[in-house]
């Protein structure tokens, strides 16, 4: 009688221990795949692709990068959620389709919690609020006294209605006590380029997009999201050192298996992963992307994604922000 692969995964859950760890120390017997939920050459696939040259190094197997965007990343998300729980398909996840999107879509035909077993949260990056280099504003204290004495006359560019920085902004509305006005672009780019030009007052950018210019002095720098400083940017101060104590918005990477991927799998991926992080060389490319590595655990990595849910399902819903 021949068995699924989804049988057989179920199946070794209720392996005794040391046919577990036979299973483990087989694993992978062929190539795995990792699907990315967007075109190529953005900052998620270079994330997948540099970490997964380092593991295939070490395993010998092969790793296979899979592009498939669209939808707001839902479609690749939705690929992997209803794949083979065997450990051969992966989902290169970020913040926008895991934590962001069950904020702001009414639905999804995936359960970021139920669907998915988290392995590694690969990086993270903060947030970087920029202003354009003639704004008056020299600190987060004067943009916000700036944005009060001016009503509805400020505005803040994102990569889209509900998109990671649109809620970040949001949030940062909410605890400064201000209303921006928001102007959706459909990259960050585009916006980048409006912040350059003066039609726009601020952008909570990703550093990669940004750090050109703050260093070229077109744009100021007032803040970073993270709660500490960010080794791509050390001389700025964080949103919470400015005023706002405990404010945190990080954007972020991670690997994930489909749901009831058994568990000596996952485990095993993630010492892989953990080890490819902490390479030297896997290291200075992630930093030349202005990622900061992670490599936690899988049940750290759980306990950190259900929290950003629960946060932006928040402020998406005090701001009333939702996609059809």
């Amino acid at each position: 009688m021949r068995l699924s692969r989804r049988a057989l995964a179920a199946l070794a859950l209720a392996l005794p221990f040391g046919s577990a760890a036979a299973l483990a120390a087989d694993y992978p017997t062929k190539p795995i795949k990792i699907v990315v939920p967007y075109a190529p050459g953005g900052g998620a696939d270079s994330v997948a692709r540099i970490v997964a040259r380092k593991v295939s190094d070490n395993t010998g197997q092969v790793i296979v990068i899979e592009n498939k965007g669209g939808a707001g990343a839902i479609l690749g998300t939705e690929q992997v959620a209803k794949a083979e729980p065997d450990g051969y398909t992966l989902l290169l996840g970020q913040s926008g389709p895991i934590s962001i999107n069950p904020a702001v879509y009414k639905s999804l035909p995936y359960d970021p919690v139920r669907d998915f077993a988290p392995i590694i949260m690969t990086t993270a990056y903060p947030y970087i609020l920029v202003v354009n280099a003639e704004l008056p504003a020299k600190t987060l204290q004067e943009l916000v006294a700036l944005a009060k004495s001016k009503p509805d006359a400020l505005n803040y560019g994102s990569t889209g209605v509900g998109a990671a920085n649109h809620l970040v902004a949001e949030l940062f509305d909410s605890r400064a006590g201000i209303k921006l006005v928001h102007v959706p672009y459909r990259g960050t780019a585009l916006a980048v380029g409006d912040l350059l030009a003066g039609q726009l007052t601020m952008v909570f950018g990703d550093p990669i997009s940004v750090l050109p210019h703050i260093k070229s002095g077109k744009l100021r720098a007032l803040a970073v999201t993270s709660l500490e400083r960010s080794p791509v940017a050390p001389e700025v101060p964080t949103v919470a050192e400015a005023g706002y104590p405990g404010f945190e918005a990080l954007a972020w990477h991670g690997i994930l298996a489909p749901a009831r991927t058994p568990p000596v799998i996952v485990r095993k991926l993630n010492e892989e992963l953990v080890k490819a992080l902490r390479d030297p060389g896997t290291r200075e490319l992630l930093a030349n992307q202005a990622m900061q590595p992670v490599g936690d655990t899988p049940e750290a990595f759980a306990a950190f994604i259900q929290k950003d849910i629960a946060t932006w399902r928040a402020v998406a819903a005090d701001a009333k922000v939702a996609v059809e």
